[in-house]
């Protein structure tokens, strides 16, 4: 059986009315006794980004949701996108699963969130795992093993962010005729953009998926939280892990090592790996995740 026919889709609505399309791995099974965690994503990524926690059998049920505008989320109709609708819409997620508090998995952008989930309702969260993310400011923390300058690189990222809401409209066309196969997808990771290692039929239906979006809307969604400072970490005092990319190119290692020595007793680990940990690390990113579940339970 694939990933993709283990998961199980449905629909919440958020505080605002947007309909979140949600996901879980647990297939409609029986699942009592299992830890439920929240997983907060990438921004605009899916599911098959996490092939470690898809399979029912992975010992720990993942809730989760695509981003508005996003794998059958509704654009909301206000416009409205940025933090605090992300940390309602994980709020509403919790909510529909009956959860009162759960440990949050997160990645990238999804770090953001789970953190300021964290400090705005600290009784929902019980433990933070941080993948290849920074809790605020993340532009600046983009080009670190470059040794580009934080101004610098928040300006270049940006701006870049920017050229790209700009291009989307003629390359959309393009970008949806690309023909995901095993082959393609080796050819991108020969850039080293990507960890040769990773598996390709993995990186297939992560990339297959990713481009059923507009780019112009990947842009917005990303440009609605460029300027978000820094995340107080002074009141997070639940179990955390910070998992970083040794050749990280969109978030920094030295930086997601700054935040870990701001909380205490934190875990810091630096993979071997890109931005995409989850995809590219699988195995590590569940050994971590039941590491910090073993430390909160």
């Amino acid at each position: 059986m694939t990933a993709a026919a283990q998961l199980r889709f449905y629909d919440v609505t958020s505080a605002d009315g947007t309909r979140l399309r949600c996901w879980t791995n647990d297939a409609g099974q029986n699942r009592e006794g299992v830890p439920t965690v929240l997983l907060a994503n990438g921004l605009g990524t899916n599911p098959y980004s996490w092939p470690s926690l898809l399979d029912p059998g992975c010992g720990v049920r993942i809730i989760s949701w695509n981003h508005r505008g996003v794998g059958g989320t509704e654009r909301p109709a206000s416009g409205r996108i940025g933090l605090d609708s992300y940390v309602e819409d994980a709020l509403a997620v919790m909510d529909d699963a009956g959860l009162e508090s759960a440990v949050v998995a997160a990645w990238s952008i999804g770090v953001t969130v789970s953190f300021a989930l964290a400090e705005q309702h600290p009784e929902r969260v019980q433990g933070i795992l941080a993948i290849a993310g920074v809790p605020g400011n993340t532009f600046a923390t983009m080009l670190a093993p470059l040794k580009v300058p934080r101004p610098v690189a928040r300006r270049l990222t940006r701006e870049a962010t920017r050229a790209a809401s700009l291009v989307g409209y003629p390359i959309a066309p393009l970008i949806k005729r690309i023909p995901w196969t095993n082959a393609m997808t080796r050819m991108i990771q020969r850039t080293r953009l990507l960890n040769p290692a990773a598996d390709p039929a993995h990186l297939r239906d992560l990339f297959q998926e990713f481009c059923t979006t507009h780019p112009v809307w990947y842009a917005r969604l990303a440009l609605a939280v460029a300027d978000h400072d820094r995340i107080s970490l002074s009141r997070i005092a639940v179990p955390t892990t910070f998992v970083a990319g040794r050749w990280d190119l969109l978030t920094g290692a030295r930086d997601m090592k700054a935040a870990s020595d701001r909380i205490p007793h934190s875990r810091y680990v630096l993979a071997d790996a890109t931005h995409f940990i989850p995809v590219e690390r699988p195995q590590l990113v569940l050994d971590e995740l039941k590491l910090l579940l073993a430390e909160v339970g």
